[in-house]
């Protein structure tokens, strides 16, 4: 009888083991399933949750595409930069070049997308250590901005709002570069900095945005995507057009435009061609780079756009 009963129990433990191993294996497997991998632009392999509810964005241009998608509430900081749409500025601030751990960990994220250009290596391994998903994003093209729009209406399920975003982009640069195709390209020189002088080179999303906008990059043959210049290179090259970006928290200040009719022989500055352009539409790699190239475009060849109100 006793045997009968230990046989018994034994069934019962094999069961019970039977029963657990099983609901930890559907455990696992349910983790996984709410899981999926995405590929940044550091050629990561990064698990991000199926369900991210809780976005951090440490780049304007990031916010601007989260919005642009219809993300709003998930989205719980951002920078001090992130201004755009008014939204955005009302949202929890955390650091911008360098947010701090305690800040990030702060508002408990799901997710974490993060510029390449910011993001320390120091901040990003304790974060994988950590096992918070970081995403870094690095835009050298229009071709790279609207794939991070659509990655992201991926991640959110949001494909369809990407789509709609993408196909309007595309819209607006084929009608830019319809209205310029026919008139002759005018050498450009970018500002992105005054002292020391740092323009956009090969490389670059704004280097692109001059081709589109009916201009030539003053420097084109640098080797870089933000390369530095002297002012004998810039004589040298001559622009015809000297484009400033300027904004409320960036840019170049009225002053410093002013400074560079100290060179009378640039072609730029004898036809008075010193025009600013909006910093936000062009130095952020987000939805409204159609509308930064229209910018572009009109500093560039005004006449495309005679007897067309300013949008």
């Amino acid at each position: 009888m006793s045997c009968v009963r230990l046989h018994q129990r034994s069934v019962r433990s094999l069961l019970a083991w039977l029963l657990l191993t099983s609901t930890l294996l559907l455990a696992v497997r349910s983790a996984d399933a709410a899981e999926r991998i995405f590929v940044d632009d550091l050629r990561r392999s990064v698990s991000v949750p199926d369900q991210a509810a809780r976005i951090v964005s440490l780049a304007p241009s990031l916010t601007e595409l989260l919005f642009s998608i219809g993300l709003d509430r998930e989205i719980v900081a951002v920078t001090p930069f992130c201004d755009y749409p008014p939204q955005a500025a009302t949202k929890p601030k955390v650091g911008y070049t360098n947010p701090s751990l305690e800040a990030l960990l702060g508002h408990d994220p799901d997710l974490i997308l993060a510029p390449r250009e910011f993001m320390r290596a120091d901040l990003l391994g304790t974060l994988e250590q950590l096992r918070i998903p970081v995403l870094v994003f690095s835009a050298g093209s229009v071709a790279d901005i609207i794939a991070h729009l659509q990655t992201l209406g991926r991640i959110f399920h949001r494909e369809s709002q990407a789509d709609i975003v993408a196909t309007a982009i595309r819209q607006q640069i084929a009608a830019i570069k319809s209205k310029v195709r026919a008139l002759p390209p005018r050498r450009v020189l970018y500002v992105l900095n005054s002292h020391p002088l740092i323009t956009v080179g090969p490389g670059s999303f704004i280097h692109e945005l001059i081709g589109l906008a009916g201009g030539l990059n003053a420097a084109a043959d640098a080797a870089m995507p933000y390369p530095r210049l002297s002012m004998e290179v810039v004589l040298k090259e001559d622009p015809e057009v000297l484009l400033f970006p300027v904004g409320k928290a960036e840019g170049i200040s009225p002053g410093e435009q002013q400074v560079w009719k100290r060179w009378p022989d640039l072609s730029a500055v004898q036809q008075g061609r010193l025009r600013s352009v909006p910093s936000d539409l062009l130095n952020r790699p987000g939805p409204r780079i159609g509308d930064g190239l229209e910018a572009l475009a009109r500093a560039i060849h005004p006449e495309a756009f005679a007897g067309e109100p300013q949008p």
